[in-house]
């Protein structure tokens, strides 16, 4: 079966490009979360410096001058790595202080004097009892340092349970008990603040979805059933609105956007991002709240334009659209509220990062075993893959 290749349009080459250039993202964590090529976005970005830079593009020769440039940046990088090389090497061959250190001891049991021993090594008597008086102390304990380091890489979000899971996943195996005891004594707690408030806007005469997806929040394929919601982010600058689009099959964010308002354009630019790289056949639900916005006539002539179905929640119902609502729940515990954005950019920033950075890629998701969204796809995938072949 021939593959069909993948053509992406110049605006979503050039958000990508963005993001990891202006964002400060890795390629790694931008081509997992927008399930595109390593590969293609490096070429990306490789040809969009060329531009900024005013070379020539792909197909066009190097002038002379380009080509003597590049010669010498790489002669001056292979010189750096050389010196790099007798830095580390220099470093290895000198006697270590340790080991200084446990010679004078040894040395000191043979009543010699331990300030010629000092001197004679080059190192100091005080660094000598210093290193002494902490050999002396109990061992820190291993257990709590690793829960320490995964309460910390989750943002002061994760409790014992998914702190067990974390460490599970890195081949360390300890008890909730023990997990709980170790947080408590080291004063741990997870952040939690005030709850949400309601910014949905459903007084309005537009018509409104039935309810198709009716709380079936567990598709068994992705691209099944996508949801959407609004919210808002307090900046120095005034309000951020945020649109995201969840896949409930993965609870993966695969389509945002931001803007200081919240018109009907807001939704579609998260949607289009969402089509953008996912690109869902027609068939597909997305599912909302009954909002000015998603009810419009821009946002019906998308889903329309793509074959989707819309479904909304029941009228002041928001147990209808949980999964969006948890997201910014988890969103506003686990980042916002632990900020103080000066400006919207410093916003977008920071909230992109969460997203492609750690909720995609790093956050252990409970529905899904414990497991970020993007690993839960790829396992998913290597496995339907596995049965495909045995039944071919």
């Amino acid at each position: 079966m021939t593959r069909q290749r993948r053509k992406f349009d110049t605006s979503l080459k050039l958000e990508v490009v963005r993001m990891i250039k202006e964002q400060g993202l890795s390629v790694q964590h931008v081509s997992e979360s927008m399930s595109i090529g390593p590969s293609a976005v490096r070429r990306w970005v490789k040809q969009y410096e060329d531009e900024q830079a005013g070379q020539p593009g792909i197909g066009k020769p190097l002038t002379p001058e380009q080509q003597r440039i590049r010669q010498l940046e790489q002669e001056n990088r292979q010189l750096r790595g050389d010196v790099e090389i007798l830095k580390k090497a220099f470093g290895l061959l000198c006697p270590r202080t340790e080991m200084s250190y446990r010679l004078i001891d040894e040395l000191q049991k043979k009543a010699l004097n331990v300030a010629q021993c000092c001197r004679v090594l080059g190192v100091s008597r005080s660094g000598f009892y210093e290193a002494r008086r902490r050999a002396a102390q109990p061992a820190v304990c291993k257990a709590s340092v690793h829960v320490r380091a995964a309460f910390a890489a989750s943002h002061q979000s994760y409790g014992s349970r998914r702190i067990v899971a974390a460490l599970a996943n890195d081949g360390l195996q300890i008890g909730r008990h023990k997990v709980r005891r170790l947080m408590r004594q080291a004063e741990l707690k997870p952040v939690w603040k005030r709850k949400f408030i309601h910014t949905t806007d459903s007084k309005h005469a537009l018509p409104v979805a039935a309810n198709v997806l009716g709380r079936r929040f567990n598709p068994v394929a992705p691209n099944v059933a996508y949801a959407s919601d609004i919210t808002y982010i307090r900046t120095g600058a005034g309000w951020l609105y945020l649109a995201v689009v969840l896949d409930l099959f993965s609870r993966r964010v695969v389509g945002w956007a931001m803007a200081p308002s919240m018109p009907a354009s807001l939704v579609c630019e998260a949607l289009n991002m969402a089509i953008g790289h996912r690109q869902p056949a027609p068939g597909l639900v997305v599912h909302s709240d009954r909002g000015s916005q998603y009810a419009s006539a821009e946002y019906q002539t998308l889903l329309a334009k793509h074959g989707y179905i819309c479904s909304m929640s029941r009228k002041g119902n928001c147990w209808d659209n949980a999964v969006a609502e948890r997201f910014f729940l988890n969103l506003k515990m686990e980042r916002v509220w632990q900020r103080q954005y000066a400006n919207h950019a410093e916003a977008r920033i920071d909230i992109a990062a969460y997203i492609v950075g750690f909720y995609n890629c790093e956050r252990l998701n409970s529905v899904l075993g414990n497991l970020p969204p993007t690993v839960f796809e790829r396992n998913m995938a290597a496995k339907e893959s596995i049965v495909v072949s045995e039944i071919t």
